[in-house]
């Protein structure tokens, strides 16, 4: 009796739908793995977020009363809209197409934002200083989301992405720097000056 080798046998190889987009290879495997739909979700949340600072900002910028705080919401409200055509960049690549998903964090954060304004008064720089603290605020809310964004894209091999994100996130603290500045360098001693 001889002894028959076997040969291993290899299961044929799955098909995988590949998509590849700006040097990004991305499978069907991959668009359904649960890190990959946290990502796209939070994206989407953190876009819905830009698109309702933008309308925010306006309001925020009519009813600031310093010059310079005025200009800062200005700023930003250019700012924000390179960031929405930013997150537009990184759904397209990753193979996602670019939704907004509510987001209660910011719609809770603009409310208090908004309820600042009807609360202080018109003219005064109690009202700025408030104001400034309500857009730290969104700016922190920011700041967090897009360092976790950079950091998934990262772990999850989309470079391109992550320098867009790493991008934002550092406009976004520069931001919030900025407005520091203006409370402490006259906006905090005027409202405290106020009766």
């Amino acid at each position: 009796m001889a002894n028959k080798i076997l040969e291993p046998t290899h299961p044929e190889p799955i098909a995988k739908k590949t998509i590849v987009k700006n040097g990004n290879i991305i499978t069907e495997e991959m668009k359904n793995a649960p890190l990959h739909q946290f990502f796209v979700n939070a994206l989407k949340d953190i876009y819905y977020a830009e698109n309702a600072i933008l309308e925010a900002l306006d309001k925020m910028q009519e009813a600031a009363t310093a010059e310079e705080l005025k200009e800062a919401f200005e700023d930003h409200h250019l700012q924000t809209q390179k960031h929405v055509k930013r997150l537009e960049k990184v759904f397209q690549l990753i193979g996602e197409k670019p939704e907004k998903k509510e987001c209660k964090a910011i719609k809770g954060i603009i409310e208090e934002g908004e309820e600042v304004i009807k609360t202080t008064e018109e003219g005064t720089a109690t009202r700025d200083a408030a104001l400034i603290i309500a857009a730290q605020k969104v700016e922190h809310y920011e700041i967090a989301t897009y360092g976790g964004l950079a950091q998934l894209a990262i772990t999850m091999g989309h470079d391109k992405a992550a320098d867009l994100l790493e991008r934002t996130l550092q406009e976004e603290e520069d931001t919030d720097y900025q407005l520091t500045e203006i409370a402490e360098t006259s906006i905090n001693f005027d409202a405290e000056q106020e009766d």
